[in-house]
């Protein structure tokens, strides 16, 4: 039995299908972890959800900010994005059933000795920590509050961590971290503008895995979400968005042995994610 882990598939099916075949990928023995943004900006994120929630317990999957939006959207909070890609889901005979598999997917993931997490942690959280914050929205998403927090979800304040916060502030800054986080500070202020390489970073800011006494650092950490990164192996962390929605590639590792699979994705380049 192997477990792969897949970057950010943003409705890209057949690539993600092309991926796994492969990897030799043998659904009835292997597991599939994901990093989340299964849906928008690629043409079936449908078909993406369909599959992966067909999976079973043989798919693991966190929320990403794409999955996020849907969720928002979806609620009638937002309106559709430049580039949005969501309508199928929201028209589809099954849209409620999927929506509910959606908000009930975890934060954050820890198993086989890594974490996986869609975007990156705050360098005060430790695993353990990240883990039982990640709980706490993910019960919020689950309960009888998910509305109030989807209308309220969106923003980019508080940016730093206080273990006092309370209510909508201190979900927001949750789910900041695991789902938007690129950049910090080195004691954990964040920043979200910035989604270029890592090139003229902001003054101050550093990607937030190289935040000196990070205290996940113990623990390799699975993530996605920063296309312009590409795949990146160092300071413990394995992160996987390569771009595929983006004329880049989708790429896998197996957790088992280090390997990493790759699957470019052909087609016109789309616009630059808004």
């Amino acid at each position: 039995m192997a477990t792969y882990a897949v970057g950010d598939v943003q409705g890209c099916y057949s690539q993600l299908r092309r991926l796994l075949d492969r990897c030799r990928f043998d659904p009835a023995r292997d597991k599939l972890w994901l990093v989340g943004d299964l849906v928008n900006r690629g043409p079936h994120s449908l078909a993406v959800l369909r599959f992966v929630k067909g999976m079973g317990e043989r798919a693991v999957t966190v929320l990403g900010n794409h999955d996020l939006h849907l969720l928002v959207l979806a609620a009638g909070h937002t309106h559709k994005h430049t580039g949005d890609t969501l309508d199928a889901i929201l028209r589809a005979p099954d849209r409620d059933e999927l929506l509910d598999w959606v908000r009930h997917r975890p934060l954050m993931h820890v198993g086989g000795g890594y974490a996986m997490v869609h975007a990156g942690l705050l360098p005060q959280w430790s695993i353990a920590k990240a883990l039982k914050l990640a709980h706490e929205v993910e019960a919020v998403l689950r309960g009888p509050r998910c509305d109030e927090f989807l209308r309220q979800m969106y923003g980019n304040k508080p940016a730093r961590w206080r273990d006092d916060l309370t209510g909508v502030a201190r979900w927001r800054i949750i789910t900041n971290a695991l789902t938007r986080l690129r950049i910090c500070t080195p004691d954990g202020g964040m920043e979200f503008s910035h989604k270029g390489t890592l090139l003229h970073l902001p003054k101050g800011y550093m990607p937030w895995y190289t935040a000196p006494r990070r205290r996940s650092r113990t623990t390799p950490i699975i993530c996605g979400h920063w296309a312009s990164l590409g795949l990146y192996t160092g300071s413990n962390v394995v992160s996987l968005d390569t771009g595929c929605v983006w004329n880049g590639s989708l790429t896998a590792f197996r957790l088992n042995d280090g390997a990493f699979y790759s699957y470019v994705r052909p087609g016109t380049r789309l616009p630059p994610e808004q």
